[in-house]
């Protein structure tokens, strides 16, 4: 798509911003016009998100200018980018959990009656037509605690969206969307720059970057390496930009599996509030082998790794659980740990880390017990050993151990969560949504632990809506649709076209019997 040819509305010249020890941003020169869709590209540690919070007035103090409509600006603080017209979707959702859906939509913008008494039900309507513009039906009265992440991250775009922004950042918006959420947010997209909004979007997804970009811009270890047109500049071109070397199959690994079951999932169901969310599932996984989980959002692949792993009380789930030949009792993730299993949950910030205490702590959170004394003292020589090997097999960028775990990038935060569970000695590692948020070369690092750790003879079950990625690193893939497994194909066997017809399977059948 050709870019607009028109001024920029805003201009970023010769920015540079530097932390102690650090210069994030070097002299970088970005821009973007009104009704144009302007990616920004970089792996993680870029500068990608300094810039943005430069643009919302989050980082205040810096090198160059910013210029908007031609004149310069220099924003205060996010409420003074916010009256200039510049709205943004935070990547790592910057919502209240305590609150409501329509309070977090319009936070520090509520409605006030006579006496600054609240009109909840007028913000209650607005923050239905917000969600109602993105096509989901949540209830803007429950509490953001009581959603799902994918849940959550509408939310974000529809609080983003209720500020009707000249200018607005999209920063991973569909991290944990079902393709058909990505489709909607695209067709929200797609109006507003029909209406002259300006968009600056930021995503790891290739797909989604040829399907609305105008132009894009490239940043590398803080610098500006390319900037153009989107159709002038290749998939592969992209990736050597980004990354600053080729990449050709990445994600391509050998097949080294077993026939020896180390993993036996037999008539697994789970029920909630009355509702089967998963029916009688079965499936093995061999040693060494690496086995998918397909579907939509929805389709049970978390709620399976979870009550594999005993995140369920035992009252809601059924079936039998076998670990190298042997039945497992789990009715705890503790049970889980004990018997060889480890679970990456998609959700690393808030349910696989504790942001505020370090590396260390966290890397050690679940195999505490082989760092601890017979009296309960920790071996602090033996926990920062265990930690280092972890680091450096796992190439985890960080000055220390000691570092907090909150500071770290998207990419190297994962590989914290890994080295929790690889501590642990696991036999079978579940991973969902292993790649969310973090850039293409994190992800290729990812997958080769995968694969190392595959040749090593660790079982693998990953449940992703990164269709791509499945179809490379998996031995076989299995697909769900509404808690039930649809089809199973070999490597080789699967596309694209089989799986989304696999998953989509029940609800044509539901759609059409309505």
């Amino acid at each position: 798509m050709k870019p607009v040819e028109q001024s920029p509305v805003l201009q970023m010249q010769g920015i540079t911003k530097r932390f102690p020890g650090v210069t994030a941003l070097q002299d970088v020169t970005f821009s973007v016009r009104a009704g144009e869709v302007h990616c920004l590209m970089g792996e993680n540690g870029a500068g990608k998100s300094t810039l943005m919070k430069i643009m919302n007035g989050i980082y205040t103090e810096y090198d160059g200018q910013m210029l908007l409509d031609g004149h310069p600006v220099r924003f205060a603080n996010p409420k003074d980018a916010q009256r200039h017209g510049i709205g943004m979707i935070h990547q790592e959702l910057n919502l209240v959990p305590e609150l409501r859906v329509y309070e977090n939509i319009l936070l520090g913008r509520e409605s006030m009656g006579i006496g600054g008494i609240l009109q909840r039900r007028k913000m209650i309507r607005i923050a239905s037509e917000e969600l109602a513009r993105l096509g989901v039906s949540i209830d803007p009265r429950r509490p953001i605690f009581a959603l799902r992440i994918a849940e959550r991250q509408l939310v974000e775009v529809a609080k983003a969206l209720s500020l009707h922004a000249r200018i607005l950042v999209m920063d991973e918006p569909t991290s944990a969307l079902a393709n058909h959420e990505v489709e909607r947010l695209f067709s929200v997209i797609r109006a507003l720059k029909a209406s002259g909004v300006a968009i600056i979007y930021i995503s790891h997804r290739m797909d989604e970057i040829y399907s609305i970009a105008d132009y894009i811009t490239v940043l590398r270890d803080g610098r500006t390496v390319a900037s153009l047109p989107a159709g002038e500049m290749s998939r592969t071109q992209l990736i050597k930009h980004m990354v600053g070397r080729d990449i050709s199959e990445m994600f391509q690994r050998d097949i080294v599996a077993q026939e020896a079951p180390m993993l036996e999932v037999r008539d697994l169901s789970l029920t909630g509030r009355g509702v089967r969310k998963l029916d009688h599932i079965s499936f093995t996984v061999n040693k060494g082998e690496v086995v998918g989980l397909a579907g939509l959002m929805g389709a049970g692949r978390t709620e399976t790794l979870e009550t594999i792993f005993g995140g369920y009380p035992p009252k809601q789930r059924s079936g039998e659980i076998w670990i190298a030949g042997k039945q497992a009792r789990i009715q705890s993730p503790k049970d889980a740990i004990r018997y060889g299993l480890g679970l990456v949950t998609e959700d690393r910030k808030n349910r696989s880390l504790v942001l505020g205490l370090p590396i260390r702590s966290n890397a050690t959170l679940a195999a505490l017990r082989d760092m601890l004394l017979p009296f309960g003292v920790v071996v602090r020589r033996r926990e920062r050993t265990a930690v280092q090997v972890k680091i450096t097999e796992l190439d985890i960028r960080t000055p220390g151990i000691e570092v907090p775990v909150a500071t770290l990038s998207g990419g190297n935060q994962q590989k914290v969560v890994l080295a929790k569970f690889l501590l642990t000695r696991p036999k079978v590692l579940l991973l969902d949504e292993p790649t969310r948020g973090i850039d293409v070369g994190a992800k290729a690092q990812v997958y080769q632990i995968v694969g190392q750790l595959a040749k090593q003879g660790t079982a693998f079950v990953i449940a992703s809506s990164e269709m791509p990625e499945l179809l490379a690193v998996c031995d076989r893939i299995l697909v769900l649709c509404e808690g039930r497994v649809t089809a199973q194909f070999k490597r080789g066997e699967a596309t694209q076209e089989a799986i989304l017809e696999a998953a989509t399977r029940f609800t044509e059948v539901s759609e059409m019997s309505v």
